[in-house]
């Protein structure tokens, strides 16, 4: 509970916490199983950027230690910012690897539009 910073709601029931804070429950629900490999699937849905932050805290915490978290995000403004590796996918695998290497305008066009990847990298057509 110190480590997602949620010692103040030890006490409440699970349906009494808002939506970040079951979250960070849940991700404190994996610290204690002490597992090599976490998946998460989208946990900073529905949070807000406290939460948001003191879960990446943890998993930044996780992966100093060695251990290997896969999430299933779909922000594409954080990809850059929170993660090591990316793999891209849409009707199967795009690219994969170290984010600066996979994370490029080419192929977000491929995975999504070509609207998206000018958005995303900042290149309107025409501009």
């Amino acid at each position: 509970m110190q480590q997602v910073n949620l010692t103040e709601f030890e006490q409440r029931q699970i349906g009494e916490l808002s939506g970040g804070q079951l979250q960070r429950v849940f991700v404190a629900r994996a610290i204690v199983q002490q597992a090599d490999v976490v998946i998460l699937d989208e946990p900073f849905v529905g949070i807000d950027m406290k939460s948001e932050e003191e879960i990446m805290n943890v998993l930044r915490g996780w992966r100093d230690a060695g251990k290997s978290i896969i999430v299933v995000h779909h922000d594409l403004n954080k990809v850059a910012a929170y993660f090591d590796d990316l793999l891209i996918m849409n009707h199967g695998v795009i690219a994969h690897g170290p984010v600066a290497t996979v994370y490029t305008q080419q192929n977000m066009q491929q995975a999504f539009s070509a609207d998206l990847s000018a958005v995303l990298f900042n290149k309107i057509a025409g501009a």
